[in-house]
């Protein structure tokens, strides 16, 4: 059984480049696959492997400068999810655009996952779901506000165009893992708006704690991985993911006549050229037999 782990934290890293390598060296060492994300403002990342392995890398995560008291979420998964080790340098460890936000001068109130059923059912809070579209589409809290937005960046522009909607009431808002919820508390907070909280763990930490019969979650959560989504009790879904547009797609979605696996699926059917979706052809065929020969490898970027 493979372990997966969802981290984060928000914290001063003055030369991130320099913790790029140690890093990775610590996840090859642990056999670990998955995706870390340095900036100057944190980490950020889920990354996959055996139990000792993940402790190997979390125990050098928490010798990293202010993530001593990292938390993370785990999930299972009975193949490993990612096909090998990234460890990037970005701008932001969760792109919104915005320079003036900093969720380490201040956030929203943090809401428990056995309390959050609570508050959303309040008839003086509005829900906000900060996720990306495609994310939404598979599952969210009954009665959440979508905004509809392809990008967390178009998050601020959505606000200040709605943000007139909500005023007079409480605003709860949730992510995945509560990384983008730590920016956009932030955001509302500078903006003025007061009555802001967020979901502590995010999607993840609520369907993992809260029992399905008393759970106002419906559908599935979409994960950054190659299980694609979740259920309650962070069980594996039966998405699969468009490698060409990337988005999820149900049982229902595959059996479509557009669907071509790892080329074209019904949403994305007439965005690509022909030579684009020969290229995805070449990558899902190349990729296929690296899987089948078990092979991997990381890389630094």
């Amino acid at each position: 059984m493979i372990t997966v782990a969802a981290l984060y934290q928000f914290t001063a890293f003055p030369d991130p480049a320099s913790l790029r390598g140690p890093l990775l060296a610590a996840c090859e060492a642990g056999g670990v696959r998955g995706t870390l994300l340095l900036a100057r403002e944190g980490i950020n990342g889920t990354i996959a492997g055996s139990r000792e392995g993940i402790d190997r890398v979390l125990a050098h995560i928490r010798t990293l400068p202010g993530c001593a008291e990292i938390e993370w979420k785990e999930s299972r998964a009975e193949t490993m999810p990612f096909g090998r080790m990234k460890v990037r340098l970005k701008r932001e460890i969760v792109t919104m655009g915005q320079p003036d936000v900093d969720p380490l001068a201040r956030v929203g109130n943090y809401v428990a996952p056995q309390d959050w059923n609570a508050l959303i059912t309040a008839p003086d809070v509005v829900v906000i779901d900060t996720r990306n579209d495609y994310e939404v589409a598979i599952g969210t809290f009954e009665g959440a506000v979508d905004p509809g937005i392809r990008t967390f960046r178009d998050f601020p522009d959505w606000w200040r165009a709605h943000s007139a909607e909500f005023e007079g009431k409480r605003v709860a808002m949730f992510c995945t893992g509560g990384i983008r919820c730590e920016k956009s508390t932030n955001f509302l907070l500078g903006e003025g708006f007061e009555d802001v909280f967020h979901l502590k763990g995010g999607i993840l930490r609520y369907l993992e704690e809260v029992p399905e019969a008393e759970s106002r979650w419906n559908g599935a959560c979409f994960v950054f991985d190659q299980r694609v989504s979740v259920g309650h009790g962070l069980a594996p879904g039966d998405h699969a993911m468009c490698y060409a547009c990337r988005r999820p797609l149900s049982a229902e979605d595959r059996a479509r006549p557009e669907f071509e696996e790892g080329a074209a699926c019904h949403r994305c059917a007439d965005e690509y050229s022909d030579a684009q979706r020969n290229g995805f052809r070449e990558r899902h065929r190349q990729m296929t037999a690296a899987a089948r020969a078990g092979r991997a490898h990381s890389k630094l970027g």
